[in-house]
Parts: C-alpha cells; structure tokens; sequence
C-alpha cells in the first residue's frame, strides 16, 4: 500500500472540509495519509487506535486528535465497535490573523501539540466538550443551508473551536498513552527513524536495532503503523525535506542527501510521487 496524500484543492477560495458524523470501518477507512491541511478530529462512539508521527494512541468517545499539516497518519477503526467522528480540515491560511497586540495564534494548539509529539487531548471539561459538540453541529448546519455569508459562519465557529483549545485543552505528560498493543521497541524504532533521516534505515538495520527478527519488525511494523518500512522512512523523508526547502537555504541536491536520499534523481522522483509537485516549484510557491 502507499502512503495516500489526501488531495485538497490548493485554490479554493475557502480551504476547508468538514466530514461530519462519519463511521468508520476497516473497509471505507482512508489508508495512511498526509496531507498539507490541519485536522482536528473529534470522536463521538466507537473504540479503535489512531497511529500520529511516531505514536500510536486508543481512541474512544470524547477524545479529540490535533494533526498538524505534513504529518503521516492512520486511523484503525475497531471491527466490533467502529468509530463515529467528525473529521475538520482547514488550510493554516484560512485562520491566520492580525496579531492584535498579543502572540495568540489559533493555530496554537496544533503548534503545542506538534512540538511535544502529543496529539491526542483528553482534558476537556464535560462543559468544553459540549460546545466543540455544539459548534461542529452548526459548521454542518450551515454548509448545508448555505444561506448568505454560510462560509463566513463556519470560519467563525471554526475559529471558536480553535480559541478554546488554545486557552483550554493543553495535553499533559501523564494523558499520553499509548496503545497497549505497541511493544517498547516499536516506539524506540518510531523515535530513531524521526530523529536520523540520513541514517541507514532499511528493514535489517532497524531489526537489528530492536533485537528481534526482520520478519516480526515488519509484521508489527505494518500491523501498528498500516505502512511497511519503507513506505514510512521514504514519506517521513519527503516530510522533512518539505520543512528544509521551506526554512533552510540549503540547494536541492543538499536537502536531497540530508534527508538521506541515494541521488537526487530519486530524491525527485519520491518528491513528486508524494507531493504532487516537484522539489523547485515547492520551493518557490511555499
């Protein structure tokens, strides 16, 4: 399976998509993805797993997941008791705002979240729940009456959601549990892979890494994270590369190999299999 970069429309004059109360199962789950755009996922019933970055999290009614742009990302659903969730995509362009004085952001929340690794956000107040609930009710409401001024609405309402979760709903240490089904060295190997993108990381090295059999690691692997290895180190590669093309004045052939790519013709080809678009155009349009 590739990994699946969920498309959007980059020229839309409204950069947002809500998909409201959707159940899933294994079978309508989207494989793993990433995409450009922000996700906030709230979920309302169901069990299942969410794998985010590098960690893997249950997932059950009340939880909310913070998924920043340009982050890998799997939902598995449980086959007896599949989730129900509304799933809200919006480009960071959408709410960006004047400063107003003072450094809020209402991107804040994901920033924190992205930051610390920890994507899942379980402290909300019963209270702080039922507006989010409240909110995402009437997002839905008006993209489907589309009266005058509907999209200007939903910013609004998306706007309260993210205002709230930045005052709000900051995750601590102890609220970040993982999947009781990830074994150490998964998380270990999750870790090792994000922080040496230039390092060797085929199936063997990183077996040997963890001690046990290429066979069991890319059993687990696929298992855990729905990707085998080198669909996850090749997109985790690209992901990077996009973050130095962006912030770095390094030329391409440099970010290629910093990334740990053997040429850049390849580095190109993986480029624009997974973004769309090649190294130079991201460059100059991002």
């Amino acid at each position: 399976m590739n990994p699946y970069r969920k498309r959007f429309d980059a020229m839309t004059p409204f950069p947002f998509e809500c998909v409201y109360k959707d159940t899933k199962s294994a079978q309508n789950e989207l494989p793993d993805h990433f995409h450009d755009w922000y996700e906030l996922v709230y979920i309302y019933s169901g069990r299942g797993t969410f794998f985010i970055d590098q960690t893997i999290y249950d997932a059950a009614p009340g939880d909310i997941f913070l998924i920043p742009g340009n982050t890998i990302h799997r939902s598995f659903p449980d086959p007896e008791d599949p989730k129900t969730s509304t799933a809200l995509f919006f480009n960071a362009s959408l709410v960006h705002s004047p400063p107003l004085g003072d450094s809020f952001s209402y991107l804040r929340c994901f920033e924190q979240a992205k930051r610390r690794k920890a994507y899942k956000l379980l402290a909300a107040e019963a209270a702080d729940k039922q507006q989010i609930i409240a909110f995402i009710d009437h997002i839905h409401a008006e993209e489907s009456d589309k009266l005058p001024g509907y999209r200007q609405a939903v910013l609004l309402h998306l706007q309260q959601i993210l205002l709230l979760l930045g005052r709000t709903l900051n995750p601590s240490e102890e609220e970040q549990t993982l999947s009781t089904t990830a074994p150490g060295w998964m998380t270990a190997t999750l870790a090792y892979i994000d922080g040496h993108p230039s390092s060797p990381l085929g199936l063997s090295q990183l077996a040997k890494r963890a001690s046990v059999t290429p066979a069991h690691f890319s059993r687990v692997f696929k298992k855990l994270t729905g990707m085998n290895v080198t669909e996850y180190v090749t997109t985790k590669r690209i992901i990077r590369a996009k973050e130095l093309l962006v912030e770095s004045d390094a030329n391409i052939a440099g970010i290629a190999e910093q990334c740990g790519f053997e040429s850049l013709p390849h580095f190109h080809r993986m480029f624009k299999k997974l973004t769309g678009t090649t190294p130079s155009h991201y460059k100059r349009n991002e």
